[in-house]
């Protein structure tokens, strides 16, 4: 089964693969996922309809957000990371500039040493709104699944054109490309598949992106027949990216 929702705005610290010791923040409305892709790796399972739209619930307030924030690190300011994320797709929040004014201020008195960051599916980065409040954040970590629009649809149910991202993406400075590598029996859902893979690779290539992230899932996914790649595998993609002069890290 996948894992639950988280019930508050702060969750954790939590130990990660990536970010160490991490701070998690939830912008979106309490009680459901709200995001605009439908992934079939996602560890909160399958969006609901009616949650793929911006607006689907009560935003909690920037002040309120960061006061929750400010409150979790008066207790524990042993974190690596101050990480948006949450249950769904944190870009979504209409508010989104002034929250990160908001977090880079309890950041600076609480915890100068950790780092703000936020983990998108870059669905939105072409909003100048948007892409505003990510030139202000220090690691922003944009996921890029796939290199064409079949296999971006099949892996992420994206309803935006992988053009459109890739464009986006590449007038963004010192991103962090978040890959994610699944395959399942009929290899329908398959994004290594040697077409699939340099058609990525070329994607990436065109952003030119400060590092990729290559890794594949760790918790139970929303389609119960999907797997996970193999280390081996996953070093192989990362080697590609490599020979393009793009560091690549492995997870």
């Amino acid at each position: 089964m996948p894992i639950p929702l988280q019930a508050g705005v702060v969750y954790g610290p939590v130990r990660s693969r990536r970010l160490g010791r991490s701070l998690g923040i939830n912008v979106l409305p309490r009680g459901t996922k709200t995001c605009n892709f439908n992934c079939c790796y996602c560890q909160y399972g399958w969006t609901p309809p009616a949650s793929r739209r911006q607006g689907a619930g009560a935003w909690p307030s920037p002040i309120a957000l960061a006061a929750a924030v400010d409150a979790a690190l008066a207790r524990d300011q042993h974190v690596d990371r101050l990480t948006l994320a949450g249950n769904g797709e944190p870009t979504l929040y209409p508010m989104l500039g002034e929250l990160v004014g908001r977090l880079n201020e309890v950041r600076a008195i609480r915890v100068p040493h950790a780092r703000l960051a936020i983990l998108s599916n870059s669905s939105t980065a072409d909003d100048p709104r948007v892409a505003q409040a990510l030139r202000q954040v220090d690691e922003c970590y944009m996921k890029l699944d796939a290199g064409d629009d079949i296999t971006l649809r099949a892996i992420n149910g994206s309803p935006v054109p992988l053009a459109r991202i890739v464009s986006a993406l590449s007038g963004l400075d010192g991103i962090i490309l978040q890959s994610m590598f699944v395959h399942d029996p009929g290899r329908r859902l398959d994004n290594t598949l040697p077409g699939r893979l340099d058609r990525w690779l070329d994607a990436v290539c065109r952003i030119r992106p400060q590092a990729v992230h290559v890794y594949s899932i760790d918790r139970e996914p929303a389609w119960y027949q999907l797997k996970g790649v193999p280390t081996d595998e996953l070093r192989k993609i990362a080697r590609r990216v490599e020979g393009e002069g793009i560091p690549a890290i492995v997870f």
